[in-house]
């Protein structure tokens, strides 16, 4: 592996997602020097190797990072491959500067710097911001590993489309957005079953013909933090968006089940004791954080999810960003994201004349 120390590299950004491009958009508007490192093979491919039929529960105009709307009928509501294709032209434009195809192996910390060890080279920074989201390991409950062989199984994260279904019975685990979003998509062709594992409220997309997400503004609830009474009521109590499920609800081509209590081969077993013979099962059961690649101490809890307040870590000169509830209901998302990045540039300047 080549080894590269730039004395003069400020900020290296890892991830990037719409997180790490807004970071980068801010950074170099201060003119801090900085690189942007990313495993994949383009600029929004996170997006692009989702399934075919995703679409956000956003429309367009709350879809866009700064100084840039993302085209189109700005009530629509953008594809992930629009999503995807929004962020090359994002990364073009504002000619960020990413390195694509490069995966972080590790960080770890010496003196004032942060050494970056990545499958391209290794770099020395005085500040890491770690915008990797929160998608990052799939997870998938250990019951799955009692599946037959001839079960087809897929987490959410790799699924594609219905085509790669097996014939005969489909039961998605998990009722957010993604597990009905496919529920739906799959009850066009034929009947599916999903196991839920609590109820939760279902808001619709829009209300007297405006976006729900106008209404979260006007209402300031999009401004309501995760440390606020409110906040933490929403979070706990964070409702589905769009109800486009529902009729298939009705017409019994999706079909509710209880959570999943055990699986035996092909035959899976409800908590409240019903049970299903499937021939294939969608895994919409969520991600888990994987930091084991910093190596630094005081960063990641017991549990494995981040230390920080409002994305600032406990160790100095180390940044999260795009993470669930970082701030707002929306700092994961495009329309929020950008919001704590600028957030986040104020203390990063301050970081780094600390160490000058």
């Amino acid at each position: 592996m080549e080894v590269v120390k730039i004395k003069n590299l400020d900020v290296i950004v890892i991830g990037a997602g719409q997180a790490g491009l807004s970071m980068s958009y801010y950074l170099k508007q201060e003119n801090i020097r900085h690189i942007v490192v990313d495993a994949h093979d383009q600029v929004g491919d996170s997006w692009r190797k989702r399934y075919d039929s995703l679409v956000l529960f956003t429309p367009r105009s709350y879809s866009s990072l700064p100084q840039l709307d993302l085209e189109g009928n700005p009530v629509e509501y953008p594809s992930k491959d629009d999503v995807a294709n929004y962020l090359s032209i994002y990364a073009e434009k504002f000619d960020l500067p990413i390195k694509m195809n490069t995966e972080v192996i590790s960080i770890k910390e010496q003196s004032n710097q942060k050494i970056v060890i990545t499958s391209q080279a290794t770099y020395h920074a005085k500040i890491v911001v770690v915008a990797t989201g929160p998608f990052q390991t799939p997870f998938v409950p250990k019951m799955a590993k009692n599946l037959d062989s001839n079960v087809y199984q897929v987490h959410s994260s790799k699924y594609k489309n219905p085509s790669e279904l097996n014939r005969g019975t489909t039961l998605i685990v998990g009722a957010g957005n993604s597990g009905l979003q496919i529920a739906t998509e799959i009850a066009k062709h034929k009947k599916v079953y999903v196991s839920e594992g609590r109820k939760r409220k279902v808001l619709p997309k829009k209300i007297l013909n405006k976006s729900i997400f106008w209404w979260f503004e006007k209402l300031k609830i999009s401004d309501v933090s995760n440390d606020s009474k409110i906040g933490q009521l929403i979070r706990n109590n964070d409702p589905i968006i769009g109800k486009e499920h529902r009729k298939y609800v009705k017409s019994g081509q999706i079909i509710q089940k209880k959570r999943l209590d055990k699986i035996q081969g092909n035959n899976v077993i409800f908590e409240n004791k019903e049970s299903l013979e499937i021939d294939n099962v969608i895994w919409c059961t969520g991600f888990c954080f994987d930091y084991s690649w910093i190596n630094i101490s005081g960063v990641v809890s017991n549990s494995g999810q981040p230390k920080h307040k409002r994305g600032i870590s406990p160790v100095k000169g180390l940044y999260f960003l795009g993470l669930s509830w970082q701030h707002t209901r929306g700092s994961a998302l495009l329309l929020g994201v950008s919001k704590d990045a600028k957030y986040l540039i104020d203390k990063i300047k301050k970081d780094l004349l600390a160490v000058i």
